[in-house]
């Protein structure tokens, strides 16, 4: 009966020193006084994985970044369609049927778009479903390749339309946060 007692005591006195040593880190973080104050400027623009790097050049890298997507259409779609027939001469037509004036605009705006109504894929082959946002899994830089160089039924240049890298290292969970585990 009195071991009992005894670590009863003990089982009470390491509870007790838990409670005592825990903080509540949000209690201090909500009394801090936060300076918000001075000018932040955008130092990156990168909506879509591979179109600033591959379409903006080195030297209209910085004014690119901080561009208002609202304005980088106007502002860039000459330079990328420059780059678009840079990399595919024979460029006419993508497998979403736009012309190089036309896809380089939709590239120039470097936005992930969203569909919050419909299907939301980077690309399944149906051009109202393309670009309207990605699942983990998407494989964007193939279907950038394809848009680039497939031409308009996606098996022109086929070398040129997968980097041959065609899942994940790791399984996405099915539940949140959905991203793999890491090594």
């Amino acid at each position: 009966m009195k071991s009992i007692q005894y670590k009863t005591l003990f089982a009470s006195l390491i509870v007790a020193l838990l409670v005592v040593g825990c903080n509540n880190d949000d209690d201090s973080y909500n009394n801090e006084s936060i300076d918000f104050s001075g000018t932040y400027t955008q130092q990156d623009q990168m909506g879509r994985p591979a179109i600033n790097t591959v379409f903006v050049s080195s030297t209209s890298k910085d004014n690119f970044n901080v561009t208002t997507p609202s304005t980088m259409g106007a502002s860039f779609q000459s330079a990328f369609q420059s780059k678009l027939l840079a990399l595919n001469s024979g460029y006419t037509t993508n497998a979403l049927g736009l012309d190089a004036a036309t896809f380089t605009t939709v590239l120039a705006t470097d936005v992930l778009n969203v569909s919050t109504t419909g299907t939301t894929t980077f690309f399944d082959g149906n051009p109202a479903n393309t670009l309207s946002g990605r699942a983990l899994a998407d494989d964007v830089i193939d279907v950038e390749l394809l848009l680039i160089f497939g031409g308009p039924n996606g098996t022109d240049n086929s070398g040129l339309t997968s980097d041959n890298v065609n899942a994940n290292d790791k399984t996405f969970l099915a539940s949140f946060p959905y991203l793999a585990s890491p090594w």
